[in-house]
């Protein structure tokens, strides 16, 4: 005489499906409800109780800063370059009497109000032209040439000058920037300056953190481009 043979299922256990937020809520709920009736707690209730209420409920993340908008062009609040987050510092339109080049915007670690700051300042840093006109390249390196040169000594010209002619003709490259075109220079410590357009890199990156410096510095040194450009990329104002 056969049997049928019966396979009983394990008993279920406790659930353990129950996501961990939920479950710290939960003990927490039961702790808050046990003081309020006066009843005794565990002493395990208890430190789970204490160890919920004051556990973090997630890392906290930091908003972006909002875009700002400029002759039309749009500037984000926040770019990431080398794996950093950079801040719009500040912004400014290049302008010769009635003629307007472009709008530019400058992206540093930490906020800077002189021009000492932000040259020194460690970290990548990035600095954006939005074009509102279209303009020869070569009218770039003419002011590139003479910007440099103004603002920082023979001396530092000199230990520079082979590498600002290989960027200058990187720029010269392009043969003319349209309106609307966004061109990036870019400084990576121990890199370099490097050339986008458009987010496209334009030649190799040209190496030491003097070439940049010294283009920033035209930008908003003793003797910029243009003073009210240098005040907003500073965020005074003009």
């Amino acid at each position: 005489m056969t049997h049928d043979a019966h396979t009983s299922s394990p008993s279920p256990g406790p659930r353990s499906d129950i996501p961990g937020t939920r479950r710290r809520s939960l003990a927490w709920l039961v702790g808050a409800a046990a003081c309020a009736l006066g009843l005794p707690m565990s002493p395990a209730a208890a430190s789970t109780a204490a160890a919920t209420a004051a556990a973090p409920s997630g890392p906290a993340t930091a908003p972006r800063a909002p875009r700002v908008q400029v002759e039309g062009q749009w500037f984000d609040g926040q770019v990431d370059l080398a794996g950093t987050p950079l801040r719009l510092n500040g912004t400014g339109v290049r302008a010769v009497a009635w003629f307007k080049g472009y709008a530019a915007g400058l992206y540093l670690p930490a906020p800077a109000s002189t021009a000492a700051q932000a040259v020194d300042m460690p970290g990548p840093k990035r600095l954006q032209m939005r074009m509102l006109k279209d303009v020869p390249a070569e009218e770039f390196v003419k002011a590139l040439n003479k910007g440099v040169a103004r603002n920082i000594t023979p001396e530092q010209l000199a230990a520079m000058k082979d590498r600002l002619e290989i960027f200058a003709r990187q720029v010269s490259a392009l043969r003319e920037v349209k309106t609307g075109d966004v061109v990036n220079l870019d400084h990576e410590p121990g890199r370099g300056l490097s050339l986008r357009v458009n987010g496209t890199l334009r030649g190799d990156t040209v190496p030491g953190d003097d070439l940049f410096a010294a283009v920033l510095r035209s930008f908003v040194g003793q003797r910029p481009y243009d003073e009210k450009l240098k005040a907003g990329l500073l965020g005074q104002k003009a």
